[in-house]
């Protein structure tokens, strides 16, 4: 595969996924309502929503800034963690599988950018 098709993928996958880990990230900072309302129907406390929001923010960031790939390598991890953790609390507080199933989309983004990070960073070393 060339590296021109390699980054095309690459930042189809990561551009869908920082878009929606940035836009979810920002009513989380800004405690809006509607994010409350979710953090109180998985049980979290409010304070912990303006905290969810700026490490979210900050992994997009970190995902964006060239270099780094300790920092990148935890970064997924954390978004992993933030999906499992957002579909297990849903499913514990009485959600249905059909209400979390469209997380299935975040894991897909996650691991399509993660794959083709690593596939950039061969290229690059070729």
């Amino acid at each position: 595969m060339s590296t021109k098709k390699i980054n095309i993928i690459y930042w189809v996958f990561t551009g869908l996924l920082l878009a929606a880990m940035g836009l979810g990230a920002i009513p989380d900072l800004l405690s809006m309502p509607e994010a409350l309302a979710v953090f109180k129907h998985l049980g979290y406390p409010a304070y912990l929503s303006p905290f969810m929001g700026a490490v979210k923010l900050l992994g997009v960031i970190a995902i964006l800034i060239p270099g780094f790939p300790r920092i990148k390598e935890w970064v997924y991890a954390g978004f992993v963690f933030d999906l499992t953790g957002a579909t297990y609390s849903g499913l514990a507080s009485g959600d249905q599988i059909p209400q979390v199933l469209p997380m299935l989309i975040g894991y897909a983004l996650i691991i399509g950018s993660y794959i083709y990070h690593h596939k950039r960073l061969k290229a690059k070393q070729v």
